[in-house]
Parts: structure tokens; sequence; C-alpha cells
């Protein structure tokens, strides 16, 4: 039996062991406790990992990716944005796990008397999946990230123009935070369809938890203000601090038709008169 077939049987036979190795020592270069969990599945992809290097690693037309490998890569990625961790976290694991099997695949040729090509080829061949591996965390984090923050762009900009009832005829609108194009579209394209459906006749927009607008966020704010008038539906503006009033009359604006009030209580008192 020659010294390279000894090698490739010795990691064909014993993946369990030598994958639980390459995690223990893993984690002991970079000092990191993981949860029970994920240091298992780091055991089991390590284990079918080197299981196919065992079998492959004398081929060089015969390396494909094992899928545990870049299932395994995209978990690690998953788990990282549900924990709002970073991707350097990720990252800074894989310089030590180049080392360490670098370190034990040297052993090995050690004991099976590899040559130094030899032992050069094996250590090739991780290096290859683990660069595989890399790249399928970053693409995966880096897609996921773009979605989580897609998904809560869109729950910041539902949550900052609610709709609050306060009478059977008046619904006070708070817009919050900052009123970029983001938001505005969102109040023109979800929320005045649904004042529309609620069948109510006031509407209070409420600024006074506006942080800042801009020009063009003034003329989306009088396009909002004048839709909801088209459709007979009474605006009462309220909150309107002096930054938030110079800004919308630099940028030219006249919002002087609808109904303005310091606080959104002075607004429900003023309806209640009008009411009586």
């Amino acid at each position: 039996m020659s010294s390279f077939t000894e090698f490739c049987g010795y990691i064909t036979a014993s993946p369990r062991t030598l994958a639980e190795q390459v995690v223990e020592r893993v984690l002991a270069k970079i000092d990191q406790e993981i949860p029970a969990e994920e240091r298992l599945r780091a055991v089991d992809m390590y284990e079918e990992l080197l299981g196919y290097l065992g079998e492959t690693i004398g081929n060089e037309a015969d390396l494909e990716v094992p899928d545990a490998l870049i299932e395994w890569s995209k978990q690690n990625a998953e788990m990282q944005i549900a924990a709002g961790g970073k991707i350097s976290e990720i990252v800074v694991r894989y310089p030590p796990t180049r080392v360490v099997m670098a370190e034990l695949f040297t052993e090995l040729s050690v004991k099976s008397g590899l040559s130094l090509e030899e032992n050069a080829l094996a250590i090739k061949r991780i290096n290859t999946l683990l660069d595989v591996s890399l790249n399928e965390t970053f693409f995966a984090f880096e897609r996921l990230q773009e979605k989580y923050e897609a998904e809560m762009q869109s729950e910041m900009i539902a949550l900052s123009a609610p709709i609050v009832p306060v009478a059977d005829d008046v619904v006070v609108l708070p817009l919050i935070g900052y009123l970029d194009s983001y938001r505005v579209n969102h109040i023109l394209t979800n929320v005045i369809p649904h004042i529309a459906e609620m069948d109510v006749y006031h509407v209070i927009t409420d600024f006074s938890g506006v942080l800042t607008i801009d020009d063009q966020t003034a003329e989306a704010i009088h396009h909002i203000g004048s839709t909801l008038s088209l459709m007979g539906i009474h605006v009462v503006v309220a909150g309107m601090r002096p930054d938030l009033v110079q800004t919308i009359v630099q940028s030219g604006i006249q919002l002087a038709s609808a109904d303005a009030y310091a606080t959104v209580k002075q607004a429900l008192e003023s309806l209640e008169k009008i009411e009586s």
C-alpha cells in the first residue's frame, strides 16, 4: 500500500475523530465559545468534508464542493444575521482554520510518509474548499443583510405614520422620524387609501414627532394634504415646530389653507367645538 493511499484511507476511516480535533483546535486558537448546537453542526460538516477529501484528494479533476459545506456556510451567515452580529466575526475564524487543517494534514502526512508534494496537494485541496466556504458565507450574509434591512425599513416606514382613531369621524396621523421620500410614498400609497376606507371627516396630521424635512418632502406633504382635501376630508395640522414651518415657507409651499394648532389636544378641542 502506497503512503498516499494509506493517508487517504486513514482520513476516510476516521473523519469524525479528525473533525472533532479540527473544531477543538480552531476554538482554542480563536479563544471563542460557541453554542453546543453550532459546535455539533461544525463537527458534522467537517466530518463530511474530510470524508469527501479522503475519497477524492488524489484526483485533481474530481474536486466538487460538498453540499454540507455550502449549507453550513449559509447557516453560519443566517445565524449571524439573526444574532445581529458582523460578518467579521465569522471571517476571523477562517485563518486559524487553515492553520489547524494544515497542521493536522502535515501530522498525518508525516505518519504516512508522504512527500512534500503530496502534503502540499492535500493542503491545497482543503484551502480551495475553505475559500469556497468563505465566499458562500460572505455572499449569503450580504443577501440576508440586504433583505433584513429592507424588511426593517418597511416596518419602520409603516410605524412612522400610524392611523390613530380618536372619535367616530376623527383620526390622528402622527408623523414620526425622518420624512424621506420612502415614507411619504408609503403614506400616499397605503395610509391615505386606508383613511378613505375608514369613512372619517377629520384628519389631524401631527408633526410633533418629525425630526426634519427637506424641500422635496415639504412638496410631498402639500400633495398629501391636497389629496385628502379632494377626498372631502378636513385636514388639520398640529405640532408644527418653527424649524419645520421655516423649511416649508422657504420651499414656497402654501399650507395656510389648512387649520393649524400647536398641539393635537388643541386641535381636538377645536373640532369638538365645531361638532357641538
